[in-house]
C-alpha cells in the first residue's frame, strides 16, 4: 500500500449536512461530516447499514443536495452545481463509481465491451465512423487489460463471465474514463473470498500507480483495514472516529469502533467476548438515544 500523498485533497467534504424525504417524513441523514481523500490515497468509510455511507457517496456525485456544508472534487464545488453544469461535470469522468453487484450494474443485454465503453460517452466525433469505432475499441481493450482481463471478453455478455470477471469489467468501465476519484461501494461483498482479495489488491494497485483517490465504502472492517491508508467510521450520520488505519484499529476510542473491531476476528488479532460486545451495544444504545448529545469519542479528521 502506497504512502498517502499529502497534496491538496481530491475529495474535500466539510461540515456536510444532508436531509432526505419530504414534509414531516424529512430527516437529517448526515450531521456535519468531514472527509478528505488525496491523490494516490485509499480511504475506507466504515459503517452499518443506514449509517449514511451511500448518502454521502451520492452527494459527492451530485445525486443528493447538501442542506449545508461543502463538497469539493478536484477543486470543483459539486454542492453548488445544478442542471447543465452538474451534467457537464459528470461527463468529465473525474469521479467514477463501482457498485456492489456487477451483475446488476452491467446491462445484461450489452456486451462487456459495450458496457465498458459507456463511460466514454458519445462525445464529439465518437462512434460516428470506422476510425472512431476502432479508437473506442482500443480504449476498451486497454481498460480490460489494465484490470487483468483478456480483451476477447469484450464480445461476451455479463452473464457469460464469472463474478470476478464481471467486477473487473465494472472497474474497467470506471477506469476507461481516466478518473481522478474512484468511489467503490461494497465492491467485493458479492464475491468469494479468493476473488475478493484479488479485486481488493487490484483496486489498491490501480489507485497507487495512477494516483487516483480511492473512497472505499463498506460495513466490513476486516476487508477494508488491509487495503486503506486511513479510516473514517460513520455511525448514525456522524464521523465518530478517523485517522490512519493503524491508529483506528490499534487504539479505537469510540464504542462503535471497538464493537466493529471486536466483531471482526481477522482484524488485529481476534474478536472480543460476547459480554464485552453486549456492553458496547448497550453503551451505544444509551448514547444514541440521548437527545442533543455529541457522539462519544468523536475525532475530527
Amino acid at each position: 500500500m502506497a504512502e498517502a500523498v499529502r497534496d491538496a485533497p481530491l475529495l474535500d467534504v466539510r461540515g456536510l449536512v444532508v436531509s432526505l424525504g419530504r414534509g414531516r417524513g424529512r430527516r437529517e441523514i448526515l450531521h456535519g461530516v468531514d472527509l478528505r481523500v488525496a491523490a494516490g490515497e485509499s480511504v475506507g468509510l466504515i459503517g452499518e447499514t443506514g449509517s449514511g455511507k451511500s448518502t454521502l457517496a451520492r452527494t459527492v456525485l451530485g445525486l443528493h443536495r447538501a442542506a449545508r456544508g461543502s463538497v469539493r472534487v478536484a477543486g470543483t464545488e459539486v454542492s453548488s452545481l445544478r442542471g447543465r453544469r452538474l451534467r457537464a461535470f459528470r461527463r468529465t469522468g473525474v469521479v467514477q463509481y463501482v457498485f456492489q453487484d456487477p451483475l446488476r450494474s452491467l446491462d445484461p443485454d450489452l456486451t462487456v465491451g459495450a458496457s465498458v465503453g459507456q463511460s466514454l460517452g458519445p462525445g464529439p466525433g465518437r462512434g460516428s465512423g470506422s476510425a472512431d469505432r476502432a479508437a473506442r475499441a482500443d480504449l476498451v481493450a486497454e481498460a480490460l487489460r489494465l484490470v487483468g482481463l483478456d480483451p476477447a471478453l469484450a464480445s461476451r455478455l455479463p452473464g457469460e463471465v464469472s463474478g470476478g470477471q464481471r467486477q473487473r469489467a465494472a472497474i474497467a468501465r470506471a477506469m476507461v474514463a481516466r478518473p481522478r476519484l474512484l468511489i467503490c461501494d461494497e465492491p467485493v461483498s458479492a464475491l468469494d473470498a479468493a476473488t475478493r482479495v484479488q479485486v481488493l489488491d487490484l483496486l489498491v494497485s490501480l489507485c497507487s500507480e495512477h494516483r487516483i483517490g480511492l473512497l472505499y465504502i463498506s460495513h466490513d472492517l476486516g476487508s477494508v483495514a488491509g487495503v486503506t491508508d486511513r479510516l473514517a467510521v460513520l455511525h448514525h450520520g456522524d464521523v465518530v472516529e478517523s485517522g490512519t488505519t493503524e491508529q483506528v484499529v490499534r487504539t479505537p476510542h469510540h464504542p462503535y469502533t471497538r464493537l466493529l473491531i471486536g466483531s471482526a476476528p481477522t482484524v488485529d488479532g481476534g474478536g472480543m467476548g460476547r459480554a464485552e460486545r453486549a456492553q458496547l451495544r448497550a453503551l451505544l444504545s444509551t448514547s444514541s438515544s440521548t437527545s442533543g448529545a455529541a457522539p462519544l469519542g468523536k475525532v475530527v479528521p
